[in-house]
């Protein structure tokens, strides 16, 4: 579930300095060797802290501020009510920050915040954020879906199901389902669609994009999270596993070397030497063991031919360039 705080709890603002002036000479200093870096007009974070956030999460950052410099109260909704909630997205996230308003105020963007108009004003669920308010879950993936491709509507589907989620899933299938099947007017397709395709156990937007790739391409759906017991009766759960072809395929993203969070306290070389045990395990258990990682999905004649290496078969033709 969203929270109300900013992501980032050291933050400088031109307009909360107790009134002094600015020491320009200083700040230029601070932001010239490192220390801090601005991240919006008279908004400045500690470097390194903002270097560490994910791109969602910085994203919920700009929407803080921008809820808290604006004097009126408004709607947060799309990309900025998705950072807020904790669904990730496939690419960069937007500059700016959207808030949806009535119809009689028109659909113009101007400023910050890009305005979505919506027909009447109870079409859209919303819920109390600090003098603000937020669309819903729900609504927001339902929103967002309607206006991306299929690949990029289903990874935001999928998060919005996402089960192994701290405090759980935002949404319910069903919920999705219905609400994105009694969407009408423009996206509604698009909608209906990802929300048929979402599952509520891909990890990761990466993921999600990884199994868009191997429908399109012909390949048989595979089953998530499959559960396997290592020899030292711990659990091991893949991303994907074909069980007809006794096959197992995984996307390698380079967080789990990297992100804090994931390493939890151990190094690089650590987590790596564990992946590599668990994947021999895994590996003397099933038939076929495929990995990946980003630039097979950016270019998916490389996923392509690393499943029909493996001997998955396929119904369709290997992707052109």
């Amino acid at each position: 579930m969203w929270k109300l705080e900013a992501p980032l709890s050291t933050v400088f603002r031109r307009r909360e300095n107790d009134g002094e002036p600015v020491n320009d000479r200083r700040l230029r200093a601070a932001i010239a060797g490192g220390r801090i870096t601005r991240i919006t007009r008279g908004v400045y974070v500690d470097a390194p802290g903002w270097r560490r956030l994910r791109p969602q999460a910085r994203h919920a950052q700009l929407v803080w501020e921008a809820a808290a410099r604006t004097g009126s109260s408004l709607t947060f909704s799309h990309w900025a009510a998705a950072a807020l909630h904790g669904i990730d997205i496939l690419g960069p996230w937007p500059s700016d920050i959207d808030v949806t308003i009535g119809a009689t105020t028109g659909g113009r963007s101007g400023g910050t915040f890009p305005r979505h108009a919506c027909r009447h004003e109870e079409e859209v669920e919303t819920e109390p954020w600090g003098r603000h308010r937020i669309t819903t879950a729900l609504q927001t993936a339902v929103d967002l879906t309607a206006s991306m491709r299929f690949v990029e509507a289903v990874a935001v589907a999928d998060q919005a199901l996402w089960q192994r989620r701290e405090g759980g899933a935002l949404v319910s299938t069903k919920a999705l389902v219905d609400a994105a099947h009694s969407r009408t007017g423009r996206g509604s397709a698009r909608a209906a669609r990802a929300a048929d395709f979402a599952e509520p156990l891909s990890d990761s937007v990466r993921e999600s994009h990884s199994r868009v790739l191997i429908h399109v391409m012909g390949f048989p759906p595979p089953e998530l999270q499959a559960r396997f017991t290592l020899s030292n009766g711990r659990s091991a759960f893949t991303d994907f596993f074909w069980r007809e072809h006794r096959h197992i395929g995984e996307f390698d993203g380079v967080g789990k070397y990297r992100d804090p969070e994931l390493l939890r306290g151990r190094t690089a070389e650590e987590v790596l030497l564990a992946e590599k045990d668990r994947e021999d395990e895994l590996r003397r258990q099933v038939s076929r063991f495929s990995r990946w990682r980003v630039p097979a999905l950016d270019q998916p004649r490389l996923l392509f031919d690393i499943l029909k290496a493996a001997g998955l078969p396929t119904t369709r033709p290997r992707p052109g360039r």
